[in-house]
């Protein structure tokens, strides 16, 4: 934007890895600064009306980057600009979609949206305005999908530029301490002379590589040089007839749009480089990151993965090189990489200018290409840049074909290169020069089975895949368009739409408060960063921070521990270990089957283990104290895979076991017999606020208040107990919101929780640990990888006649959390399926990993995912669809009970939905559509595919199902409600506060709930099992029964208008007690393992289906999802709006959990993807491009007994995420089919990375990418 002649810019960056000299002159702008709760940006405003925040951790950093976007728009951005702001941003909760629905309001073209792009509604001007003044009035008025006004985006409202800043003059800087020292040059000839005195100083352009060494790596160096503040280095220019020259320090974005400008003024042939860099930087990073990074600093990293190194290698990029001793020197990117991270730079050079060569006029072709886990913010799995010039006769003169993740560096054929020189490219010809090219490449670049970074036959085959499709856009170039060897399809991308979808929003069961789609209560906090999580609690005086020392081993004797250099640092406090528990018995927590120990006690059992907590005055001060304690091992065995432990018999005791009719009958009699093993991997829960603990002891009896990020504040409260030695009514845990959970923090909060508290304890203050993202993703536990052994028996008629099962799950080193999950994987390994017969037995097994715990779903996505894989597979052996198989063999109400034996009752409502959802989405045509598109495409193929799911809501372990709630009516007609459950971002806050509001007849904005709390309510079980509204509602309801039979005769006294204000206050005058205790147990439940006639041990099911269309590049492995439509049963709702966000958020970590998620450790035993930079997790534009919704509402519900008739809906969708993983393997069954490979996929492993994918497609390029094992190799990573 411009203003007074001077342009300013709006940059979205990384709050947590810029450092604090790049804002030092500039304008910094936080959520906080643009709006409040009374008075919210209307970027803030429309995200928190729209649904677009749940746990509220990432809302700011989504508002922020749509706040830069406006502000860089003028408050019109498109929708492609909207979709492009966000590739940096994540969100685990939403699914993303009403978020992207709150921003596409500001944008132009938008389906009703901005009034002044409507098309038609009944009126001439399209805005139904009665005159054009009118209509100039209403431009900027805009409403939600629920009717709510919004309020108008003025741009003339904005911030303004601090005019202070407008005449700042940047100096130069410098300033530090003992370990570290800052340099601020503001001119070349100031960081030449840095460069020159301190050779070995780090220069720092964008800082997001550095940093993220400093905060992952605990790298220090110790003089660092900010140079982005040197505008010499920024500048660009385009020199006619040679090509684009820029500083080294112009910002990815800016170098973005140079490079965009550039092609459209070059035209396509020119300009082919600069498209080819344009398109690499498009999906290099995220937008953040791009404000931020420099060329410079990604060719000085020297990444063997980078995306841009082998445009430039490719591009004989010149870069000109600057010091004080030797001048100025050029040199070429071709020969500047020389060994992994090393390169020809000096140690007292700098980068000044970058020059690229513009493409020939004519006979030279250029392309890019880049394969990534995720499409967008991904490091590259293999990139490349093929570059091929040619004279008019079009024999090749030159060729550059440049490799990123194929070695230690960015590598360029030499031989493949060589070889192609001198070939003349004809119609007779092309063939085998393009068969040269392959058998080349295919041994230039052959890697050991054990290259690190694994995926040798992957990273080999894309290659390959890389070249066939360069080469046939150099046959196009050149004309050759209409030849037998030219393959249009392979130029082909997976179709990537921007997002759009419906809700079904027509809720009969509406009432005064209940039913309506109210915003999240906490959403405005969330959106304008006010809402408090752990760390955002001040600090409290004479307060310390705790980190772990944690185990490198993953199992071995403990000889020693040396804590002397790191009590010697200055700032520690002190160590605490298992020697400063109450006693021995102290050191183990957990369930009765899940026992494990706060701190290791002479042996380690995984890489992470707590072995001791150094205390001290920072954060800062106590990771790098605890990196000194020095710990001597004696290693043992280790064990990592499920594999690994059913080999070497390793089991924990306890082996559920479900047997139901005569089984060995149904086999000896069947007509056909099936079976098989499927995989499926685990799931990192990447809630984004990690876990967080503050304790703050009291001067007297022990007592201590615990500020958690937990959901399970009851186990936090007896845990912390028992390791300080005091009751458990001494601890008072409290929990005010979470930034997300997932199941995460049931159990695995307490350990870290427990470790604070005795800490606090030994050194009598306040401490605070708040785990790193490695940290937390190297001892929270994941979701439990199985494998799974089946066999199932049919008569005749498909149907089924019984099943025998085997479920192995990856416990970790201990049990904690299961025994309940192998549970209730055995309990769903039916999913919708009737079976008269059945054995399904269940085995936990003892690796050397952190502890598996509970996630969304809790063992039944892993049982679901067995049962839908038996149906995929036994119908293709059939010869049958999978549907038919399904509709045969569906449960039955009233006749059909499962193999635990729970009758079947009206509930079952799948047949009906399945019916009801394949109509929506017109299945059958759909099937054509794909038929007719896989017809006409040989590489891009189509998958088409129907789930349904069948989820049981009540806790397996019946006690669990138990719930308290406390209500206050003060007399002034507020009331502040408590109950048991926890609120992490899924809204069980908002909903218990409307049936509260419900019960009593008051306004929604008279129920108040401030946090949970066990001094509040007690013995609360943590919120999980889907089960929380059911439980919480209804003691919710018992305490308010209690308060309206006190307020009855002043109802009838003061009449029925009268406000809880007049109520309340008469009724205290009366001396009537205005609070009330409610409490709840779920009957007709109480399953017992083993008993041959069983009570139920679900109160009912959450049921839905799911269809689903994917893209799949099957030259890459790249996909895109097309469709989905979802129907599911979720009762009466109590907020419609609430509940579709926990399908959306739901289906869509779902689906990164059968496709982008996975999980991986190396050989040594530790886990490798700790980070968001190894872990995927879905992003904006992973979602369906088409996403309907709709719920089952034309029942009465009445068998119901559940709180307002609702169900629970937090775990139930997420299984419908599979059905992307069988929709893509219904699109590689038509690939395998036309590769003439056999169509039957069996034992296919989740999840269906693209890796996975193109390893599947049967293709010659495949066969001669194949890498082969040979003896004594292991791959270079190891999945549990």
């Amino acid at each position: 934007m411009k203003a007074n002649n001077i342009f300013f810019r709006h940059a979205a960056v990384n709050a947590c890895i810029v450092p604090l000299i790049a804002v030092e002159g500039k304008h910094l702008i936080t959520v906080e600064g643009i709006g409040n709760t009374e008075n919210p940006h209307p970027a803030q405003e429309r995200i928190a009306l729209f649904h677009g925040s749940q746990c509220g951790f990432c809302t700011p950093g989504i508002v922020m980057s749509l706040y830069a976007l406006l502000r860089n728009t003028g408050g019109t951005p498109d929708e492609e600009q909207i979709a492009e702001s966000f590739d940096g941003n994540l969100c685990r909760c939403t699914g993303y979609k009403p978020i992207i629905d709150a921003a596409n309001t500001f944008s132009c073209g938008r389906p009703g949206g901005c009034c002044r792009d409507k098309k038609e509604n009944g009126t001439a001007n399209g805005c139904g305005a009665e005159s054009n003044e009118d209509r100039e009035m209403d431009m900027n008025k805009l409403f939600s999908p629920n009717g709510l006004p919004l309020k108008p985006y003025d741009k003339g409202s904005e911030l303004i530029f601090p005019p202070a800043l407008k005449s700042y003059k940047l100096e130069p800087l410098f300033f530090g301490n003992e370990k570290k020292v800052w340099f601020r040059p503001v001119t070349k000839q100031q960081l030449l002379e840095i460069k020159h005195t301190y050779p070995d100083s780090k220069i720092v352009g964008g800082a997001s590589e550095i940093q993220i060494e400093i905060k992952m790596k605990a790298m220090n160096y110790n003089i660092s040089v900010y140079a982005n503040d040197i505008e010499e280095l920024k500048t660009h220019r385009y020199i006619p007839g040679k090509g684009l020259e820029f500083g080294a320090n112009i910002s990815l974005s800016t170098l973005e749009h140079v490079l965009e400008d550039l092609v459209k003024e070059l035209g396509p042939q020119r300009a082919q480089i600069y498209s080819a860099m344009a398109e690499q930087l498009k999906y290099f990073a995220g937008r953040q990151i791009r404000n931020a990074a420099t060329p410079a600093g990604n060719i000085a990293t020297a990444s063997p993965i980078s995306d841009m190194n082998p445009v430039m290698v490719a591009a004989e990029t010149m870069l000109t090189v600057e010091s004080i001793a030797d001048g100025v020197q050029e040199i070429s990117m071709k020969d500047f990489f020389i060994g992994y991270r090393k390169t020809k730079l000096p140690s007292h050079g700098v980068i000044t200018k970058i020059f690229v060569p513009e493409t020939k006029p004519r006979n030279e072709v250029v392309r890019a290409f880049k394969q990534a886990k995720r499409k967008d913010d991904d490091i590259a799995i293999v990139s490349a840049c093929l570059r091929i010039v040619m004279d008019d006769d079009f024999k090749i003169t030159k060729a550059r074909l440049a490799y990123g993740g194929v070695g230690p560096f960015t590598v360029a054929s030499k031989s493949t290169a060589e070889s192609l020189i001198g070939q003349k490219i004809t119609a007779e010809t092309c063939k085998d020069v393009l068969e040269l090219a392959i058998d080349g490449l295919s041994r230039e670049f052959d890697m050991p089975y054990s290259v690190p970074g694994g995926m040798p036959t992957y990273r080999k085959t894309l290659v390959l895949s890389f070249f066939y499709k360069f080469y046939n856009a150099l046959l196009e170039h050149i004309g050759l368009k209409d030849g037998p060897e030219y393959d249009q399809n392979s130029l082909a991308e997976v179709t990537r739409g921007r997002p759009e979808g419906e809700r079904d929003l027509e809720n009969p069961y509406e009432q005064q408060v209940v039913g309506k789609s109210n915003p999240h209560l906490s959403a405005m906090k969330q959106v304008t960063g006010e809402a408090i999580y752990v760390d955002d609690i001040p600090p409290y005086h004479g307060e310390a921070f705790g980190v772990q020392v944690m185990s490198s081993k993953p199992r071995a004797r403990v000889l020693s521990v040396d804590t002397s250099k790191a009590l010697e640092l200055p700032g520690v406090i002190g160590y605490c270990d298992v020697n400063d528990l109450p006693n021995q018995e102290a050191n183990m927590w957990g369930t009765p089957a899940g026992k494990e120990q706060f701190f290791c006690d002479g042996e380690v059992y995984y890489v992470g283990q707590c072995i001791g907590v150094i205390v001290a005055t920072d954060r800062e001060i106590a990771a790098e104290a605890a990196r000194l304690v020095e710990v001597e091992y004696e290693e043992m065995d280790a064990v990592i895979s499920v594999e690994d432990a059913i080999a070497k018999n390793s089991f924990f005791e306890y082996s559920p076991r479900l047997d139901k009719g005569d089984l060995k009958k149904a086999f000896d009699e069947a007509e056909y017999v099936f079976e098989g093993t499927v995989r499926m991997g685990g799931q990192e829960h990447f809630y984004l606020e990690t876990q967080g603990s503050l304790c703050v002891p009291d001067m007297e009896d022990g007592e201590m208040k615990i500020y958690s990020s937990s959901q399970n504040p009851n186990e936090t409260q007896v845990t912390a107990a028992q390791a300080t030695g005091v009751p458990a009514s001494r601890i008072v845990a409290r929990v005010k919101r979470m930034g997300g959970g997932f199941g995460g923090k049931e159990s695995r909060a307490c350990q870290l929780s427990s470790l604070c508290a005795v800490a606090a304890k030994k050194f009598k203050r306040p401490v605070r640990m708040i785990l790193s993202r490695s940290e937390d993703m190297m001892t929270a536990g994941q979701r439990h990888p199985f494998v799974m052994k089946w066999k199932v028996s049919l008569d005749k008629n498909y149907k089924f006649t019984g099943i025998e099962a085997y479920l192995y799950a990856n416990a970790g080193w201990s049990m904690d959390l299961t025994k309940g999950v192998i549970e209730r994987a055995v309990l769903h390994s039916e999913n919708c399926y009737d079976f008269p017969n059945a054995m399904i037995q269940g085995y936990c097994c003892r690796t050397s990993v952190a502890s598996n715990t509970a996630f969304r779903g809790f063992g039944g996505p892993q049982g679901m995912f067995l049962a839908e894989t038996y149906i995929y597979e036994i119908s293709e052996q059939l010869g049958i669809d999978a549907d038919q198989l399904r509709e045969i063999n569906y449960l039955k109400p009233g006749v059909s009970s499962t193999p635990y034996k729970q009758k079947i009752d009206e509930d079952f409502t799948v047949p009906l939905m399945a019916k009801q959802v394949k109509e929506q989405a017109n299945y059958d045509q759909l099937r054509k559509e794909v038929d007719e598109f896989n017809g006409k495409n040989k590489w891009i193929k189509r998958g088409l595919a129907h789930v349904p799911t069948k989820f049981g809501v009540s806790f397996g372990a019946t006690f669990l199902n138990q719930a308290g709630a406390l209500v206050h009516i003060y007399h002034d007609g507020s009331i502040l409600l408590t109950h048991g459950g926890t609120e992490m971002g899924q809204g069980l806050h908002t909903k218990m506060a409307m049936v509260c509001a419900q019960e009593l007849q008051v306004p929604l904005d008279n129920v108040f709930i401030s946090e949970t709390a066990t001094n509040t309510v007690a013995n609360a079980s943590p919120t999980a099992a889907s089960a929380s509204s059911d439980l919480n509602g209804m003691a919710i309801k018992n305490a308010c029964d209690q308060l309206n039979e006190r307020l009855a005769p002043y109802r009838e006294k003061l009449g029925k208008n009268a406000t809880m204000a007049e109520l309340a206050h008469a009724a205290y005058f009366d001396r009537v007690n205005l609070s009330a205790n409610g409490f709840y147990k779920t009957p007709d439940i109480g399953f017992v393992w083993g008993d041959p006639n069983p009570d139920p041990v679900f109160f009912y099911y959450t049921q839905g289906c799911a269809v689903a269309v994917v893209e799949v590049n099957t030259l890459t492995g790249d996909w895109s999802s097309l469709r989905t439509d979802i129907k599911m049963d979720i009762g009466r709702p109590i907020n419609q709006a609430i509940d579709y966000g926990q399908i959306e958020g739901a289906f869509i970590q779902g689906q990164g959990l059968f496709t982008i998620e996975e999980s991986l450790w190396l050989q040594n035993g530790s886990i490798f993807t700790r980070g968001p930079g190894a872990y995927k997790i879905p992003g904006f534009r992973d979602i369906p491009q088409i996403f309907n919704i709709s719920h089952l509402n034309d029942r009465p519900f009445k068998h119901l007994k559940t709180i307002q008739r609702s169900k629970g809906i937090g775990e139930p969708p997420l299984f419908l995420g599979s059905v992307a993983f069988f929709a893509i393997r219904d699109a590689l069954r038509y690939a395998r089919i036309q590769n003439s490979a056999p169509p039957l996929m069996r034992g296919l492993e989740s999840p269906f990375t693209t890796e996975r994918i193109r390893l599947m497609t049967g293709d010659k390029l495949l066969e001669r990418g194949t890498v082969v094992q040979k003896e004594g190799e292991k791959n270079f990573f190891v999945t549990a």
